[in-house]
């Protein structure tokens, strides 16, 4: 089993061609998700986030207001980076037990969706392939703007707080354009599919995690010779 990382810009339409890969059977881990679980209530990231940001943060039935924190974090980047420091080592932690579990069960690839994988870069040295899903400044502009309703000036605010899109294309090995039709992202995503199936990267893989178990193998059966003996 390889890796294949997944990333865009807010409202590039990542999560669309998230959807679409889980449709063509692709296991997909989703960081949002999964940061949505670390931080329920008495996690230890949700212990930190309230001592350092404040009771005022909280929804009545004492889950963290996502929106309230959004708002702190884009316009404040110390906080941003704060937070991040909190939340995304026991993401990569929860992450890392799917991947197992994708492994143990025989799939060839797992996609991880991950918003941040270029600006943090810890996952990136484990990706055999990185995507970006990509769209041209206006219309990113102009779906954020028409998705959460913002101003023109806040959505350029969040977009603002990112990684430019473009800095991010250049990073990856493969690109989805999602400028137009989800039709023509659709076509992209099937090719995309196709390439990481034909691929023998899994293959490498698979070879390390056999000869590591044989290795193991062997000292313990050496172990056993030498306490018989």
């Amino acid at each position: 089993m390889f890796l294949v990382g997944l990333t865009g810009g807010i409202s590039s339409g990542k999560s669309t061609v998230s959807s679409m890969l889980r449709e063509l059977g692709c296991p997909v881990i989703d960081a949002d998700v999964v940061a949505r679980k670390v931080v329920e209530p008495h996690t230890h990231a949700y212990s930190r986030i309230v001592y350092h940001f404040g009771p005022e943060i909280l929804l009545d039935n004492g889950e963290i207001d996502r929106q309230k924190l959004g708002q702190l974090i884009f316009a404040d980047e110390e906080k941003r980076k704060l937070l991040n420091s909190i939340t995304h080592p026991e993401i990569h932690k929860a992450m890392l037990k799917e991947i197992l579990l994708y492994f143990l069960r025989g799939y060839r690839y797992v996609v991880l969706d991950v918003p941040l994988l270029f600006e943090t870069r810890r996952l990136t040295q484990f990706l055999n392939h990185t995507v970006v899903v990509y769209c041209d400044p206006a219309t990113q502009l102009s779906r954020l703007m028409q998705r959460d309703g913002l101003t023109q000036e806040q959505a350029k605010q969040r977009v603002a707080a990112q990684m430019p899109l473009n800095e991010k294309r250049g990073l990856a090995n493969h690109v989805i354009e999602n400028s137009g039709s989800r039709e023509d992202a659709h076509r992209q995503v099937l090719r995309l599919h196709t390439k990481l199936e034909d691929s023998m990267d899994f293959l490498l893989v698979r070879v390390i995690a056999v000869a590591a178990t044989a290795g193991l193998s062997g000292i313990l059966l050496f172990a056993a010779k030498m306490l018989l003996s």
